[in-house]
């Protein structure tokens, strides 16, 4: 089970700062100065503060996320702790997510957080469609309004007999990597087929970076713009588990 650690958040945030502001107008009067405060009086108000500061850091600004999964390799590793910005899109009210400021708009290229239709889990994929783009994906080739995307082969892996190909693709004004399957079995593309697919408005189709191993827009479609979380931009550490050590060498801005 997930756990809705947003919600747990706010509620210890309302019930500290409730018993925290009725010591202050009515408990604590009554208390002479040889009386010590109870425990729960005690402990609101000293974490009152520092749940507020988190609430807000992680709401409006900044939320620190760690990569499940390798829909994103090679941009993203398993084990990658990322910061996403969560008033790029827009500022959000907390647990409901209700949009209560617009600044901008996700565009072509960026890494973003957000929760599937009918999920209630985070994922992250990159942003390959507009609302009122087509979007076409044929023989792992992918094309926006009946344009193929710009892509170099990089790399063939491994050495001698490529069981994956690694690609610079250019979407409008970003560069990425990707990573795509070299398969000898037409059939298994098929399963990723998309054609002359049109994005409604308020919708955005995504899609993983290891473009063969990710469940994304081709599977369950496209994201209602109410589901998005924040935008990705950096890798702060990696760490795989308690059998390794935490690491740096990955961090960095993310393309």
């Amino acid at each position: 089970m997930d756990i809705n650690f947003p919600l747990i958040l706010v509620i210890l945030v309302f019930v500290s700062g409730v018993v925290a502001l009725v010591d202050k107008l009515f408990l604590g009067k009554k208390r002479n100065a040889t009386q010590a405060e109870p425990a729960l009086v005690e402990y609101s108000k000293s974490f009152f503060p520092v749940l507020f500061i988190v609430l807000v850091l992680r709401s409006f600004l900044v939320e620190p996320f760690q990569i499940p999964s390798g829909s994103m390799v090679p941009t993203l590793e398993v084990g990658d702790f990322i910061l996403v910005n969560k008033f790029t899109y827009g500022i959000r009210l907390p647990v409901v997510r209700t949009k209560v400021l617009d600044i901008n708009d996700p565009k072509r290229g960026d890494v973003m957080v957000f929760f599937p239709p009918n999920e209630k889990r985070y994922f992250i994929k990159r942003v390959i469609g507009l609302p009122g783009d087509r979007i076409d994906y044929v023989n792992n080739q992918l094309f926006v309004n009946g344009e193929k995307v710009s892509e170099e082969l990089q790399a063939r892996l491994p050495a001698g007999r490529p069981f994956f190909e690694l690609y610079e693709e250019k979407i409008d004004d970003v560069t990425h990597r990707t990573r795509k399957e070299v398969l000898y079995s037409e059939s298994y593309y098929d399963q990723r087929y998309v054609k002359n697919y049109t994005i409604p408005e308020g919708h955005y189709f995504m899609m993983g970076d290891n473009r063969n191993n990710s469940s994304d827009s081709r599977v369950w479609g496209p994201v209602p713009e109410e589901n998005i979380v924040g935008r990705a931009f950096a890798i702060w550490m990696h760490w795989e588990g308690f059998s390794s050590l935490p690491s740096f060498s990955r961090a960095g801005s993310i393309q």
